[in-house]
């Protein structure tokens, strides 16, 4: 089993809207390293920190777990979608997500509490210039993480 932390900015689609929805497909992303960890290194069952960016207070705010395998992102097909895009094809999408599946809400874990603990310090969600939507997270951080929820 592997752990990863995914970002999604709550105006967007929040831990609410995914404990309403229980299941929900994992768009939008588009970036190639993001898109290649959901393609090559995700797999069923493997659990995730649901992260709040872009908002007031970003942080963990939630644990989901990966629900469907990697398959093609249909927003990249929709001219009318933000996230289209003209040079993929049916034949040959660029574009992959997955689905999570809603474990649970927790407590926001912000950035300034990620940083306080020397456990933490090589987590790559606060590694200077990280802008990643989708990275994985240590076995050894994971466990920390779950214990401050």
């Amino acid at each position: 089993m592997r752990y990863w932390l995914m970002k999604s900015e709550p105006h967007a689609y929040s831990i609410d809207q995914l404990s309403k929805d229980k299941t929900a497909p994992w768009t939008g992303v588009r970036n190639y390293q993001a898109r290649n960890f959901m393609r090559d290194q995700m797999q069923m069952g493997d659990k995730v920190f649901f992260y709040h960016s872009s908002c007031e207070e970003p942080g963990i705010v939630g644990i989901a777990e990966v629900w469907k395998l990697a398959y093609p992102d249909e927003t990249q097909f929709d001219p009318k979608s933000p996230y289209y895009d003209e040079k993929s094809t049916r034949d040959n999408p660029r574009w992959l997500h997955v689905d999570v599946k809603f474990v649970k809400k927790t407590r926001t874990v912000n950035l300034p509490e990620l940083r306080s603990h020397k456990a933490l310090a090589n987590m790559r969600i606060l590694a200077r210039g990280n802008r990643l939507s989708i990275t994985p997270v240590d076995p050894a951080e994971w466990e920390f993480i779950c214990k401050l929820l």
